[in-house]
């Protein structure tokens, strides 16, 4: 028997016709919940528990179904190899000078390398020595969280297991690198802001599963300070909610070191306080969570970024004398764009905005004056930053099809000066990339870009991967990666649209693909397929769709809602039960966003349109990779177990259905470079196995 299924599995491999799996037996254990008068029968709730023995057992036949069929591909071999050409080289990140001194770091990866290190120098003669190396730690722990003091005497750094995201902080001394024995409280530890004289830092943390009630210890984000020299049991709690465990809490130095900025947020909207360092009051900058709302403090200036009343965002400025809300005066007023963010640097203000998706600086004195723009080569994705007190100008910039370049602005010349180019020779003159526009379902116009081959012939036959995100704001914005690239040398095209939910086009933009309005942006994605078809790009048979995370969610529920669309999907990390997804984890805060079935209003519309809950028996959906992290700290892994049993039970003779589970890996893949590049290869070798590609 299992011969046959080997030849069965060989012949799906090496063929586009999919061959029937047996798929693992999968018990069916019906609960019902009555949910604002609605009735739903579960019949995989038992897949919720990942420390059931059980459910561990299903979970690994399942996984050498998978493995199985993944390890048999033609191309998977090759895409690892591609991948360890384009993904092994050597590489660092720019320097860091420290706010107070000459010490300066850096981030390395030498070719052979699977994690990134650390390196410093006591200043710019020095010549760089190893700081820290987690390629010399256990391959499951990681770096994460780190922050040197602000004279770069000390050096705090947090150690991650299996992408648990759960961080514990130590402190080194930079210059002997001797590991202090100070420790912090709670879990999840990350360092918000050093004191300028080194005696203390503030850091924030969750608390430990004892302290908390059961299930709540993903919550109650608080600020502590520690006084360097001291044990975590005389840790001071300084900042917190005593009634409302989803309250983010940060606090942070000013660059001038004057002012402590104290910030707390629910969701999307905030408020911040300051005090003087010569004084104990806190002041309040923003009151009453009615928006968004960032700062600056430079030259004794408050900068305050908001989208209140401005959902494109605008920027005040007041004196720190005078931080009333009755004193701030409008220094950018809304535009058009997105105000994405403003940064304070070596004397002036650069504004960074999204126009139509791709990135536009405006560089401006402290009195409001337009200087002019920074102009990158071409319409892409930059950024800038630096410090109001240093000359150093550090600009990014990438796109679709222009590798990756670091930039030191000459500000008083005007002028882009290479820091460090994509360290590979990449031939991409036989690319291109263009941005169009289609009409969504109501009529709405959206936008997308296409990445494709100069010479494609628009035959209505070419293998398509659209991707697509749609929420929380992010912004779908041009990139260069060298994962696109191999897509494209396989003579497959990319199409990437800004859906509503994402931040492209700011808060209103946003606000349409939330809560009630998430239909929207699954029409959005089905519009952007169908225009794709309609204009002879491809044809369903040659479309792969591909999201993770909130991603994950949107294609989990367009292969539920237009199946006949597409031919392969990828669903990375999903939501995809909404009527009990905020149960889990840290998913609560969340809410925001999507809503809760405990409020019936938002239970109608979450009931229809979760992906879990709209599955069809008899339905022939398209081939399906449903893969989650083992140690996810954000999306539980049970979602992509019950999915795929039900998935597998309504079509078990249809396309392949597969799950897997990414040991060692938690929300944003694995630990190890290889671990990176073996993921990625299974899954597009399992998307171009489908469309019928090949990388030669």
């Amino acid at each position: 028997m299992k011969k046959i299924l080997i030849l069965i599995f060989m012949v799906y491999a090496f063929s586009n016709v999919s061959a029937q799996l047996q798929y693992p037996e999968t018990s069916k254990i019906a609960v019902k919940d009555t949910l604002h008068k609605a009735v739903i029968i579960d019949n995989y709730r038992w897949l919720e528990d990942g420390e059931n023995p059980e459910v561990i057992n299903w979970e690994e036949e399942q996984e050498k179904l998978t493995r199985t069929v993944l390890d048999s591909l033609p191309q998977r071999e090759k895409m690892i190899k591609r991948f360890n050409e384009l993904w092994r080289y050597d590489d660092v990140g720019r320097p860091s000078k420290v706010l107070n001194g000459e010490r300066i770091f850096l981030w390395e990866k030498r070719k052979d390398d699977e994690k990134w290190r650390i390196l410093t120098k006591e200043n710019e003669e020095a010549e760089f020595e190893v700081l820290i190396d987690p390629n010399n730690w256990d391959a499951a722990e990681t770096l994460s969280g780190t922050s040197s003091s602000r004279d770069g005497k000390y050096y705090a750094f947090g150690k991650a297991v299996a992408g648990d995201e759960n961080p514990f902080v130590r402190i080194m001394e930079v210059e002997t690198k001797r590991i202090l024995p100070d420790t912090l409280r709670g879990r999840k530890q990350y360092v918000t802001s050093w004191l300028p004289d080194n005696s203390g830092f503030y850091y924030s943390a969750c608390p430990l599963k004892n302290e908390v009630p059961e299930g709540e210890e993903n919550y109650w984000r608080s600020i502590y300070f520690h006084k360097l020299g001291t044990s975590a049991d005389e840790d001071e709690k300084i900042y917190y909610s005593e009634d409302n465990k989803e309250m983010h809490h940060s606090v942070w130095i000013s660059e001038c070191g004057k002012c402590t900025i104290f910030y707390r947020g629910i969701f999307r909207k905030n408020e911040i306080y300051f005090k003087r360092s010569d004084d104990e009051e806190m002041i309040p900058i923003t009151t009453g969570f009615d928006a968004s709302y960032s700062i600056d403090i430079v030259d004794d200036k408050i900068l305050i970024k908001t989208d209140k009343d401005a959902p494109n965002g605008k920027v005040y400025i007041t004196d720190v004398a005078q931080p009333q809300r009755e004193f701030w005066q409008e220094f950018l007023p809304e535009k058009k764009d997105k105000l994405y963010y403003i940064s304070a640097i070596a004397g002036h203000i650069y504004a960074v905005y999204q126009h139509n998706a791709y990135t536009v600086i405006k560089i401006y004195s402290l009195k409001g004056d337009y200087i002019r723009d920074l102009s990158f080569p071409t319409l892409g994705t930059g950024y800038v930053s630096g410090y109001w007190s240093q000359d150093d100008i550090w600009a990014s910039f990438s796109s679709f099809t222009y590798p990756s370049v670091t930039y030191k602005y000459d500000f008083q010349n005007d002028k882009l000066d290479i820091y460090k180019e994509f360290p590979l020779e990449i031939d991409v003159e036989n690319f291109t990339a263009e941005q169009v526009w289609y009409h969504s379902k109501d009529g709405t116009p959206v936008s997308m870009f296409l990445v494709l081959r100069k010479d494609m012939e628009k035959d209505g036959n070419n293998p398509v991967r659209l991707s697509g995100y749609g929420g929380f704001n992010h912004s779908q914005t041009p990139y260069f990666s060298t994962s696109n690239i191999v897509w494209l040398e396989a003579e497959g095209m990319l199409a990437i649209p800004n859906l509503r939910g994402g931040g492209e086009y700011g808060e209103k933009w946003h606000e349409a693909g939330m809560k009630e309005n998430k239909q929207n942006v699954f029409d959005d994605f089905i519009a952007a397929a169908e225009w794709l078809i309609e204009n002879k790009y491809t044809n369903p048979e040659k479309l792969a769709i591909s999201g993770g995370s909130n991603g994950g969610l949107l294609v989990g529920a367009v292969t539920v809602q237009k199946p006949e669309l597409f031919k392969v999907v990828n669903c990375a990390v999903p939501l995809l039960d909404m009527i009990r997804y905020h149960k889990f984890g840290p998913a609560r805060y969340w809410i925001d966003e999507y809503g809760s079935a405990e409020d019936p209003q938002q239970f109608e519309y979450l009931y229809k349109y979760s992906p879990y809950h709209n599955v069809v028996d008899g339905t022939d959906y398209p081939a399906i990779l449903i893969s989650a992290g083992e140690n996810d700290a954000r999306v539980d892994p049970l979602h992509s177990r019950k999915m795929v049993a039900r998935m597998q039970e309504a079509n078990p003779n249809g396309e392949p259905i597969l799950l897997m589970i990414r040991r060692d890996s938690g929300h944003g893949g694995g630990t190890t470079l290889s671990m990176r590049i073996e993921r990625a290869a299974d899954t597009w070798a399992f998307l171009m196995n489908e469309l019928g590609m090949s990388l030669e």
